[in-house]
């Protein structure tokens, strides 16, 4: 069963707010990390294991009246872990202003998650539509043909477009251009137009060596004999990630390459870490 929505869980019944207050040495999770606890049931994760099962417990004795409003637990074997740091915990009954502010803290977060766009709908495109839609990720889906829009999970963002290449320049700032078409001439058009932007944080081209080097070629015919020009494209060949998810593993189901390029997008596009946005709320109540 999934995850119900902040909304849906916040409407069931009470709840406490555990929050990461503070994150020394290895932990779990990093400060700004929250999970919401009710009697019979729990929102999110502060990371796991028995430090998790402490937090749940006490957040029920808040509930109740009692446990304590701040836990600082060492992350050592004296409560069974060996991550090594310590984590200081805050714990809250959730107010209807708390509520309000956990809900503006996930709308934020949508609105700053780094925008992936992925060119081309085929198996290995949805195969990676699905593997980054639990990513903190805005994933968009541009394609030529509109039936292959139609199997696209719910939470990803379809366009059909006559001219795929011209959504490259609606790619905000530090978002990804992932190039997976059914149409190599296609893809080149992309490419190139995605590469004349500095400011991407992820080009990357589905294909081998052997259509790294066609294009690179592509390039070279499109400049000419134009020095400045060859150089510019040597430049942009140099930011072109061919092939995608690496040549390490040569397995190439789609859902294995989908994998691969989710990783390698977690490198090249990190996304913000977890910030405190409660404080006021906190401190008014």
């Amino acid at each position: 069963m999934s995850e119900p929505s902040l909304s849906a869980f916040l409407a069931r019944s009470r709840s406490v707010l555990v929050d990461v207050t503070e994150a020394k040495g290895s932990t779990p999770r990093e400060a700004g990390t929250y999970m919401l606890v009710a009697d019979k049931a729990i929102w999110g994760t502060i990371g796991g294991g028995q430090f998790e099962y402490m937090a749940i417990d006490n957040a029920r004795a808040v509930l109740k009246g009692g446990g304590e409003a701040a836990m600082n637990i060492p992350l050592g074997p004296e409560i069974g872990q060996c991550c090594g740091g310590r984590t200081s915990l805050r714990f809250t009954l959730v107010t209807p202003q708390i509520a309000e502010a956990l809900e503006y803290r996930l709308e934020r977060e949508r609105d700053e998650r780094p925008a992936v766009f992925l060119f081309g709908a085929g198996h290995v495109g949805l195969a990676l539509a699905k593997a980054l839609l639990p990513l903190p990720y805005a994933v968009t889906v541009v394609e030529t043909r509109r039936e292959a829009l139609e199997d696209l999970p719910v939470g990803v963002t379809p366009r059909l477009a006559a001219m795929p290449e011209a959504s490259v320049d609606d790619v905000p700032p530090g978002g990804a251009a992932i190039i997976l078409t059914h149409d190599h001439a296609l893809d080149f058009l992309i490419a190139e137009r995605a590469l004349a932007r500095d400011d991407l944080g992820y080009v990357g081209m589905i294909g081998s060596a052997t259509k790294r080097a066609t294009f690179s070629h592509w390039l070279d015919r499109q400049n000419g004999e134009n020095t400045a020009q060859r150089e510019s494209a040597a430049i942009m060949m140099s930011r072109l990630i061919l092939p995608i998810g690496g040549s390490t593993v040569r397995d190439k189901r789609p859902e294995v390459i989908a994998a691969l390029v989710a990783a390698e997008l977690l490198h090249h596009l990190p996304f913000p870490a977890p910030k405190a946005v409660l404080e006021r709320q906190i401190a008014a109540d």
